[in-house]
């Protein structure tokens, strides 16, 4: 069986479109739908409402309460409601492709493999200042997973879209920066490999704005200073790594003069980013409440 679970919170303009990009992939069996689930775990009554009215006409989608105690409670509570051997975890404000859930859920084959991530594109305009930062960050960490991918290397998932084996994940830690990147240090530290589906593409907004591009990097990226990635043996993210891995690629990037200059502000911004990290979260040890702040651009 398969579960697909979405998180949402107030994304009621946005979890309608979420839903009904999943609908036309689901598998037909002759079980249909019983074999698979949409769990929407949604606190607002707005967002609610419109989980309910797709809930009242297809028998595959049901809302499931949100304590609203953070996203990992979120997925937590989606996680008890799961009933399928694999869970698709994925966002109420991303668009996933038409085409993503075959080549996502396809790796499964191999038992050896316990995690796949998808492919995240951004759907940001390439002509502005942060929608550059955007489709160059993303293309970097598309080509890190690729080549990470091909060795046969440890890889960690998107939060965006990713699918798991349930019985690896028993639950994610409530104070949890980055649920993607614990999911995926455990299920590797049980013995299991983490593919990389290229063609499973998620289509992303990214932030327009300086300070909501720092208040989301600062809560990602210090999910690789937690402890619970941190001492894992498995290292895919970090200041240090980031330089030496993703420069040159940055560098080669550009393609005029003004692109290039966005390129030498991405590494000062970058810069600012890990010592936020670093004070805030190795520091300061502040707190999931504090670090979680909602980002209104990426709507």
């Amino acid at each position: 069986m398969l579960s697909i679970l979405i998180t949402a919170f107030c994304e009621a303009t946005t979890i309608g479109r979420a839903i009904e990009a999943f609908l036309p992939q689901l598998p037909r069996g002759v079980c249909y739908p019983q074999d698979t689930e949409i769990l929407v775990v949604a606190p607002d009554p707005e967002t609610t409402a419109v989980v309910d009215d797709y809930a009242a006409r297809y028998t595959a989608v049901r809302h499931v309460a949100d304590p609203q105690r953070g996203k990992p409670t979120a997925i937590n509570a989606g996680l008890r409601e799961a009933r399928g051997d694999i869970v698709v975890l994925s966002d109420g404000d991303v668009f996933v492709a038409e085409d993503a859930l075959v080549p996502l859920l396809a790796p499964f084959q191999d038992p050896q493999v316990g995690a796949v991530s998808s492919h995240p594109l951004s759907a940001s305009p390439r002509d502005t200042l942060m929608g550059y930062w955007s489709h160059l960050l993303v293309e970097g960490i598309h080509q890190m997973r690729l080549s990470r991918d091909r060795a046969g290397q440890f890889l960690f998932c998107s939060g965006y879209l990713f699918a798991f084996r349930r019985e690896l994940v028993e639950r994610v830690p409530e104070d949890a920066l980055a649920e993607d990147a614990v999911i995926s240090h455990a299920i590797a530290r049980q013995g299991y490999r983490i593919r990389y589906a290229d063609q499973a593409r998620v289509f992303v907004k990214y932030p327009t704005t300086y300070r909501d591009w720092l208040r989301q990097k600062v809560r990602s990226a210090g999910g690789h200073a937690q402890d619970y990635v941190r001492q894992s043996p498995n290292r895919m993210r970090s200041a240090r790594l980031e330089l030496l891995n993703g420069a040159r690629l940055a560098l080669r990037y550009p393609r005029n003069g003004r692109e290039f200059l966005w390129t030498l502000l991405l590494f000062a911004a970058r810069l600012h980013l890990w010592l936020l990290v670093f004070v805030n979260v190795r520091l300061l040890h502040r707190s999931l409440k504090a670090l979680w702040q909602r980002v209104e651009t990426t709507k």
